[in-house]
């Protein structure tokens, strides 16, 4: 396992040299040690029921057929058959206007992903006033976190994020942008209840929410770093 202080570190610099269109090699764990979560080809690795289908780029596309609305259908999520403890996680995804995901870790009940697990919001914010961000919106912590800032994208482009998962340390890197830094285990924003981790293990599976119909999001270049 490599030390807190130079994951730390690594994904402190990470975030202010990650922002689109830099030349900069990446000054953290190289692209070679990460493993790819999503093969491009199929949905190999991962379980569902919903309608998730890889295109002809590789790209992981969400697209609920119309019967499938609301969120609360947990089968229809994608979800690793492999469990994961403490890990960074990179990824980009982009979401139609007013489009609505999220991404989990350490999912103990593949059943219950919203109450087992923690969620990394993901949510179209383009042009929302920091100020007014909240738990539930972009690069927020469900039930936990507003984020730092609203770094979100316009719909339609590509929107990078990076997870650093260490014990209960969390930090989110939202286009260049940390967003997150925080530990689960602390107090949650005023007027939320405790977070509750006794649900909620240590080790668990990742996650992609279907939010269903219209909410088309599609992802790419899903990678791990196991610590």
């Amino acid at each position: 396992m490599k030390s807190f202080s130079i994951i730390s570190s690594a994904v402190i610099l990470m975030l202010a040299n990650s922002l689109e269109g830099n030349a900069q090699s990446k000054p953290y764990p190289t692209t070679s040690e990460f493993v790819p979560l999503l093969n491009g080809k199929d949905l190999s690795g991962w379980k569902t029921e919903g309608n998730w289908v890889v295109n002809k780029e590789g790209c992981l596309i969400i697209d609920p057929l119309p019967e499938q609305t609301g969120w609360k259908r947990f089968k229809d999520y994608l979800i690793s058959e492999k469990t994961y403890g403490d890990f960074i996680l990179e990824m980009e995804y982009k979401y139609p206007p007013k489009g609505n995901s999220g991404l989990f870790f350490r999912i103990g009940n593949p059943q219950n992903p919203v109450d087992t697990g923690t969620e990394i919001q993901i949510l179209d914010c383009f042009g929302q006033k920091d100020e007014s961000m909240t738990h539930h919106d972009h690069g927020g912590i469900i039930r936990f976190k507003m984020p730092a800032k609203n770094a979100s994208k316009r719909p339609g482009e590509w929107n990078h994020l990076i997870v650093s998962c260490e014990g209960h340390h969390i930090r989110v890197g939202l286009n260049g942008v940390e967003v997150q830094n925080v530990y689960l285990d602390s107090e949650p924003d005023d007027g939320l209840p405790p977070y509750d981790l006794s649900k909620r293990p240590m080790r668990g599976h990742i996650g992609l929410q279907d939010h269903g119909v219209p909410h088309r999001v599609e992802f790419r270049n899903i990678k791990i770093l196991e610590l």
